[in-house]
């Protein structure tokens, strides 16, 4: 399977067409048609299902089309690391996570580095815990910043010094808008709207569940999400009470949401992970080099 033809296959996919994709490629119809199928000789499967102006993906060519762009994404990460194995520090790093206020630091360090290397980039990928991990054991990510408690047994990290704060949104005419802090008591009996994140156990836990205790299997969650942008849309059309961290949400003067912390609170630290044994590119490690000695930095002060 050469990498070339997954590039023209990619191409047939996104344009649904192969005269279109044949153009976009500089290619002939009949020399595009040729590849195509042979490419399904080669894998002993139809992708393609032909029809008069289109075609269309079979389950086999759903599956090729995932895995050519995982490897090709691969191809032109190795590509842009080998390109940039010059004096000046060029190159990608690719950064993945959920939303957080973490990423704020992160921002910052990047704006720092940005000043001295202009020729670096940055890529950033938001997804679960999960999602994460999957991408970064693939080797499509550089670094993953995963929300506590998280397995990070099998990778190398450090410890970023932000904390989020879980805490309920909800519209500010709720009648729960007029409390301070959010109790498991006023939970019960109410449409939640909660996140993913927290409710999927990691390391034999589900955080939510070790806060709320017994009355955990009591509740009544109406969907789970994994952007909180959705999240707000949902609060504000008076779908549920949203189960978030705070600061992601705009809770602002103008907006009809407010947020309030849980009491007990309930917070999460903060880790960015990278693989154990990693070679990394000038440009990654150059970016990892800035954060151990600008978070060792912020730990040794008093």
């Amino acid at each position: 399977m050469e990498i070339r033809v997954l590039r023209y296959f990619l191409a047939v996919a996104r344009e649904g067409n192969i005269t279109g994709a044949a153009n976009l490629l500089h290619l002939t119809q009949p020399t595009l048609s040729r590849q195509i199928k042979d490419l399904e000789e080669e894998l002993g499967h139809q992708l393609l299902i032909r029809k008069s102006h289109r075609v269309v993906l079979t389950q086999e060519g759903v599956l090729l089309r995932k895995r050519a762009e995982e490897i090709l994404s691969m191809v032109d990460k190795t590509e842009a690391e080998f390109a940039s194995m010059e004096n000046t520090v060029t190159g990608d790093v690719y950064i993945g996570g959920g939303e957080t206020q973490a990423i704020r630091q992160v921002a910052e360090l990047i704006r720092g580095i940005r000043e001295r290397h202009p020729g670096i980039h940055y890529h950033l990928h938001s997804g679960n815990a999960e999602d994460v991990t999957d991408r970064l054991d693939k080797g499509l990510l550089d670094f993953g910043i995963l929300i506590q408690p998280a397995d990070i047994t099998k990778y190398d990290y450090i410890n970023l010094p932000a904390k989020d704060i879980w805490g309920v949104v909800m519209r500010k005419d709720s009648p729960l808008a007029g409390k301070t802090v959010i109790e498991k008591e006023d939970l019960l009996g109410l449409p939640l709207i909660c996140s993913r994140q927290v409710m999927a156990p990691r390391q034999g836990r589900n955080a939510f569940a070790d806060w709320f205790g017994k009355d955990y299997e009591n509740l009544d969650i109406v969907t789970t999400y994994n952007l909180v942008y959705n999240a707000a849309i949902m609060v504000e059309a008076g779908v549920g009470y949203a189960l978030t961290l705070d600061k992601l949400t705009n809770t602002s003067e103008d907006s009809a949401l407010c947020f309030r912390p849980l009491q007990p609170g309930l917070e999460s630290g903060l880790n960015l992970v990278w693989k154990k044994y990693q070679v990394f590119s000038s440009a990654a490690e150059l970016f990892l080099n800035t954060l151990k000695e600008h978070f060792t930095e912020t730990e040794e002060q008093p």
